[in-house]
């Protein structure tokens, strides 16, 4: 990986620089006023190097790092921040419409040629529903701050019922004007039905998968408060960028959109195990850390099934596609870091796996290049599912009772940073997606005693079946009925995030104490459901610690010990 980065750091110092005009009164009214006419504006810097890329990165929207030049979006938010940096900056030009050919009627749209009214998408999507009832169902994740529906089908064999199948995510359009995913996932669906009883493949995806596809993430970014795409932007109607928007133990003071807040919620309530966001503006698979420079553990794995999608797009594409950076596929902090990015916590804090799909270098496709995007990337977007079907499959159960535990899932001497599964509370069951090779598992679980499952062997394209009983042990402390709290990483290094019971929402107070008793810390917080506490452990000595966290105007106490090693 350490030549990947010099192959990148060489390609962006390397390409012919542009002619960028220094800050000044008329350049910045000018500015002002495209942001004012078009909600945003696209600007280019010169690129100075990875460090001040970075910086400027918890600051404003990098939208790409490409060819010697850094592109930023400016929202109403961000505009004047921007401007009192004095920054050589160029504006681009801002988007032709004419590229947004807006169908006549729902059947044209289904032609997959042009892009939708609202209506028509609003129809197309219940369209699937009604017309495919035994495989396909309509759910809402939430409503924009326009009211407009975030909306997310399910396609399954016994679709009313949540089998205890794998769960995978398809998710398009979180940038408003990046809009060629949503018509590839209106596409894939409709695809995905249609072929169900005549294509063996996709009967195989379809009976062992639940697959959910969200083509329409930021309707406000994409349609403002009308029916047709005639000025999308990349934020959601409050200026906000929805992938800078998850929380970040980086940025713990970002203010939470209602459209991420309900994405959290629902993807909380899924546990998705593999996942993909598709943007434009680029060609290229981004894999996690999008925010850290130490790699994921489960590096390997990340790239080789973005390797496997850039490799199938190459088969069926016109040369040059899908080849920037590594030949289409590069880590994400490798090319330039976010905080705030879904991949990153959907990988950190739900335990997913998903990767960014970045599918054109034009952030409005054209509608004459809807089809050969399609032609592209179909195949690998099935590929990409399968994904699911692969690594270690296993159920984790009481040996006496035989109900399903929820528990911990560690690679031991793999698992680092929070890349370790839980199996779910209602099943027992858990996926563990994982490069080919013999891993040892630790099962751990609060009342039960730890289990060690060793030689686990995994080969490529299959899946290893395990059945894990763990033994309960009783304690006179766990017989007090007190609430559930879950803390991880532990140990820990940096931080500690904290999952708070239900009926915890609003202020706690939060004590730690040290392994002698010890109060050595005491403050208030406000939690929110769904949304982990953020505990900072880097003043902490090595040791063992207890966190009390009481909710503020009630009886409600919960605790729990956590270690610190550095």
């Amino acid at each position: 990986m350490i030549k990947g980065l010099f192959i990148i750091f060489f390609f962006l110092l390397s390409a012919a620089g542009e002619c960028f005009s220094r800050s000044d009164d008329l350049n910045d009214d000018r500015l002002r006023q495209i942001v004012c006419d078009y909600g945003q504006a696209r600007v280019t810097i010169p690129f100075l190097g990875i460090r001040q890329t970075n910086e400027l990165s918890r600051k404003l929207s990098i939208s790409s790092v490409r060819n010697n030049t850094v592109e930023i979006v400016l929202s109403p938010l961000t505009l004047e921040w921007f401007i009192d940096q004095r920054l050589n900056y160029k504006i681009r030009t801002p988007y032709d419409p004419k590229d947004l050919i807006t169908a006549s009627d729902k059947g044209q749209a289904a032609e997959w040629n042009t892009y939708p009214s609202y209506s028509q998408y609003i129809e197309i999507m219940q369209g699937f529903a009604e017309n495919y009832p035994a495989i396909c169902l309509l759910d809402t994740i939430g409503t924009s701050n326009y009211g407009k529906l975030v909306l997310a089908l399910k396609i399954s064999d016994n679709v009313s019922v949540d089998e205890d199948e794998p769960e995978t995510f398809y998710s398009s359009t979180i940038h408003g004007d990046e809009t060629g995913g949503f018509v590839l996932m209106l596409r894939l669906a409709d695809y995905l039905l249609m072929n169900y009883q005549s294509d063996v493949r996709v009967s195989e995806m379809i009976n062992n998968l639940e697959i959910w596809i969200n083509p329409l993430a930021n309707p406000d970014g994409t349609y403002g408060t009308g029916d047709l795409i005639s000025s999308p932007i990349r934020f959601n109607a409050n200026g906000y960028d929805l992938n800078r928007n998850f929380p970040d133990p980086a940025t713990p003071n970002t203010v939470t959109q209602t459209e991420t807040t309900d994405m959290i919620t629902f993807m909380r309530e899924h546990n998705f195990v593999l996942s993909a966001n598709f943007h434009s503006g680029t060609e290229v698979v981004n894999y996690p850390w999008d925010s850290r420079a130490r790699l994921h553990a489960d590096d390997e794995w990340f790239y080789s099934v973005s390797r496997k999608y850039a490799d199938t797009v190459h088969r069926y594409s016109v040369p040059g596609y899908m080849t920037f950076l590594q030949d289409g596929v590069t880590n994400g902090y490798m090319w330039y870091s976010i905080n705030g990015g879904r991949q990153d916590f959907v990988t950190r804090e739900l335990q997913g796996r998903e990767v960014t799909i970045e599918l054109d270098y034009d952030y409005i496709t054209p509608a004459e290049d809807l089809g050969s995007l399609w032609e592209y990337n179909h195949r690998s977007l099935l590929g990409y599912l399968e994904n699911a079907l692969s690594g270690i499959h296993g159920k984790v159960t009481d040996s006496k009772t035989g109900d399903p535990v929820k528990a911990r899932i560690f690679v031991s001497g793999h698992d680092i940073d929070s890349s370790h599964v839980y199996s779910r509370s209602s099943t027992g069951t858990f996926v563990r997606l994982i490069s080919p090779g013999a891993w040892d598992l630790l099962v751990t679980a609060e009342g039960y005693l730890p289990v060690n499952v060793d030689n686990v062997l995994v080969t490529e394209n299959s899946i290893t079946n395990l059945n894990i009983e763990m033994l309960p042990f009783v304690n006179p402390v766990d017989t007090i009925g007190t609430p559930v709290l879950i803390l991880y990483p532990s140990p820990a290094r940096e931080s500690v995030r904290a999952v708070l019971p239900e009926d915890f929402s609003g202020q706690v107070r939060i004590a730690l104490y040290d392994s002698g008793g010890r109060k050595i810390r005491d403050y208030y917080e406000n939690a929110t459901e769904d949304l982990p506490l953020m505990l900072d452990v880097r003043h902490l000595p090595d040791g063992v610690y207890v966190v009390l966290v009481s909710k503020t105007g009630s009886s409600l106490r919960c605790r729990k010990r956590f270690v610190v090693v550095r």
